[in-house]
């Protein structure tokens, strides 16, 4: 009979050739698909179901992409390796958002007090992305097998 610790490997595990990733990892991840699923989620549900005022095509799709993915988020709390693209999203988009459109605005002294809430939970969230992220796990399955040609 399966252990549960064998049960939760083996659901982890997408392959034999994947390398366990460290516990620390593993509990980090899950801290901030919590935190993400709790916060993101209930602040987006909350105003798709009850909305603060009329929204345009493009408020629209930004509340519901977040809805959307902070509903995934909560996926990664029990499945923490098999929702790491979601991790991988944050961090890319939060950092992209950031040098992209965040430092021209504020290096050219036109960042407003909107762009500046944003700016500071991005600034926070990208090097705890950084250090959650298994790198060595990302590397073997996605970076490797991208190269590798069948």
């Amino acid at each position: 009979m399966k252990s549960k610790h064998d049960v939760t490997n083996t659901l982890e595990n997408n392959s034999v050739k994947t390398k366990k990733v460290p516990k620390f990892y593993l509990y980090a991840m899950r801290a901030i698909y919590l935190l993400t699923f709790l916060t993101l989620g209930h602040s987006t549900w909350s105003e798709i179901i009850n909305p603060s005022e009329v929204w345009g095509p493009y408020d629209g799709v930004t509340y519901s992409f977040w809805a959307a993915y902070a509903t995934l988020m909560g996926l990664g709390i029990r499945y923490p390796l098999k929702m790491l693209p979601l991790l991988l999203l944050q961090l890319f988009y939060k950092s992209v958002w950031a040098i992209g459109i965040a430092y021209p605005l504020w290096s050219s002294g036109q960042l407003d007090s909107t762009s500046e809430e944003f700016l500071k939970p991005f600034l926070m969230a990208i090097p705890i992305d950084l250090i959650v992220i298994p790198w060595g796990y990302v590397f073997k399955n996605y970076i490797k097998e991208l190269f590798r040609f069948r």
